[in-house]
């Protein structure tokens, strides 16, 4: 499935929820399958050094500092590289569900990884009738616990809310879920951690 929201349509949206993460007790919580330890032994590397945690514990992304005192909404929010994630997370009214308690780990697709699914994708799973589907896709993005990039090990298997697994890869330095490599890491929320990652993740439908 691929998808390319139309700029009326993201502004109309957007204006209103997702988030980066951020998890204000700095505590790892390990995702509740007892398959999703892997066997392997590396950790893997934070993505953007750049982008770890500064004096102040905020990460830079999309222009603006993803604190530890908001929650995963709040922070995403800010962000000018989610608009297209916000919009589609207030679609499915998923907003309330991410200021939760948690903790979530959330994988967050760019906008340009939005932008590079095939046109009308995101149009369409923007329909009131797609909502199911569009829910299914943005859970696939979610996994329980408060995974940072330090718990997570090459071919690790991660379960999602959406039920299905993600696959952690390492190679070259880089850390990648499904394929989808994260460019910024460990972005901390009050309620759970979000990675940002270069491509969207459809499961299976």
């Amino acid at each position: 499935m691929k998808k390319v929201f139309t700029t009326a349509s993201l502004a109309l949206l957007a204006a209103a929820t997702l988030g980066l993460s951020s998890c204000g007790d700095n505590k790892t919580t390990e995702t509740t399958s007892t398959t999703e330890t892997s066997t392997a032994t590396e950790s893997a590397p934070v993505a953007d050094s750049a982008a770890a945690s500064s004096a102040t514990g905020g990460v830079m992304v999309g222009g603006a500092m993803m604190t530890p005192d908001k929650d995963i909404v709040a922070n995403a929010l800010g962000s000018a590289d989610h608009t297209t994630l916000v919009a589609a997370v207030k679609a499915a009214g998923l907003v309330e569900t991410l200021q939760g308690k948690g903790p979530f780990t959330v994988f967050a697709p760019t906008n340009a990884a939005f932008n590079a699914l095939p046109a009308g994708t995101v149009d369409g799973l923007l329909k009131p009738e797609n909502k199911a589907k569009l829910t299914g896709v943005l859970t696939y993005h979610v996994v329980p616990g408060a995974l940072r990039a330090a718990d997570l090990k090459d071919g690790q298997e991660l379960t999602t809310v959406q039920g299905e697994k993600l696959k952690v890869g390492m190679a070259d330095g880089k850390t990648t879920i499904n394929g989808a490599t994260v460019e910024i890491a460990d972005v901390i929320s009050s309620n759970g951690v979000t990675h940002v990652i270069n491509q969207v993740l459809l499961p299976k439908m």
